[in-house]
Order: structure tokens, then sequence, then C-alpha cells
């Protein structure tokens, strides 16, 4: 389970990296993402994905919580301090869990970055397409005095609407520019995680040990 969730996490980081800078594999990366939202039954299997997460996530919660409340429970033996194995289990989900919150918040990430990216794509075609029209009118405008009024007042009109396409571009691209710090801050924090991983597993070997020297003391004693 935590192999699985740490390659879905890599595999979230590469792609909002690869969505983070603007490089053929961010093309590729936006037309799978456009086919994925576009299918029929694609809507569907990612919510149903992220509902079995959540439960899941829920589930490891409630595991933790369960393992955290026998260290007050005399008749579990619990007298302030958890066991041995019940810290294994507890770090483990504590693993689990931030891994899942993580893989979570990085889809949320993919999902956002996605949307700003075509958004922005559209605002600058429409940009474009604005600016191709006020030099076609500004060069028609020695013509007929009628004419260079109504063309003038289309131009003025235009402008408007660039100025306005052009602070909508701006206001996005801040945002894209605070989306790409929440995914590099995700991809430290990813790293420190792989780090806590294998610290998790030397003393995980560490209290197994223990367990294995306190069940030969117990089988000695007897």
């Amino acid at each position: 389970m935590i192999q699985l969730l740490f390659v879905v996490l890599v595999a979230e980081a590469a792609v909002a990296v690869t969505l983070l800078f603007k490089t053929p594999l961010r093309k590729l990366a936006v037309l799978g993402l456009d086919r994925l939202k576009r299918g029929r039954r694609a809507p569907v299997a990612v919510k149903t994905v992220a509902g079995v997460v959540l439960t899941l996530l829920a589930s490891t919660l409630y595991s933790m919580a369960e393992i955290s409340g026998r260290t007050g429970d005399p008749e579990s033996g619990g007298g302030g301090a958890l066991s041995p194995t019940d810290q294994v289990l507890f770090s483990r989900h504590l693993l689990e869990a931030s891994l899942m919150g993580y893989s979570l918040f990085l889809a949320l990430i993919i999902d956002r970055l996605h949307q700003y990216i075509r958004e922005l794509r559209g605002l600058k075609k429409n940009v474009e397409a604005v600016s191709k029209q006020n030099k076609m009118l500004e060069e028609t405008k020695h013509g007929r005095n009628e004419e260079t009024i109504k063309y003038q007042e289309e131009i003025a009109t235009l402008n408007e609407e660039m100025k306005k396409l052009k602070l909508q571009v701006q206001e996005k691209t801040e945002e894209v520019h605070v989306a790409e710090d929440k995914a590099l801050a995700i991809r430290k924090q990813s790293e420190n995680l792989l780090l806590e991983y294998d610290r998790l597993l030397e003393d995980n070997q560490h209290l197994r040990e223990q367990l294995q020297s306190i069940d030969l003391r117990l089988n000695n004693s007897s």
C-alpha cells in the first residue's frame, strides 16, 4: 500500500512539474488531461477513485485514533505509553495518511494548473484577435469622416476590451505562479516524506528486533 502511494505521489509530482514549465511535454500533459476530462466515464472514474482514497484516509485516521486510545485503556494493558507493536502500526498509519493527503492535494493542484493553462491560452487568443482587428481598423481609419468616427469608436471599445483581457491575463499569470510555488513546496515535502519513510523503516526494524528479544526472554523465563 505504501509503495503504491509513493508511486502515485511521484507520478503526480512529475505531472505537476511538467505543467509548471513550458516544454513539449507540457503540451502532451495538457492534451492528456483534456482527453481525460472530456471522456464520458472519466469524471465518474475520477470521483470514484477520490471517494475510495477519502474512505481509506478516514479509515486510517480512525485506526490511528483507536491506537492512541489504547494508552489510557487499562483492559488493553495501556499505561500511558504505546507498546512497540502499536508504535509501529501508528507510524505506518501516519505515513499512509500523509501520503494519501498529499496525493489528494497534488491532484487538486494539477487540476487547477490545467484549468489556468487553458484559460491563459484562451485569453491570449482573444488578445491576438483583438489586436488584429485593431490593426485593420487603424489601416482603414483614413476613409470617410463618418466611417472614421465609427471606426475610432470601435477601436476605443476594442482597446478597453484588450486592457481588460490583459488584466485578466496578469491575474491568471499570478495565480499560476502561486500554484507553481505550492507545487514546488509539495515536491520538497514529498522528498522529506521519502526520508521519513526510510527512517521509519529503520525504526520498524529496530522495534522488531526488540520484540524478538522480548519474546526470547519470555520463552526463556517460561
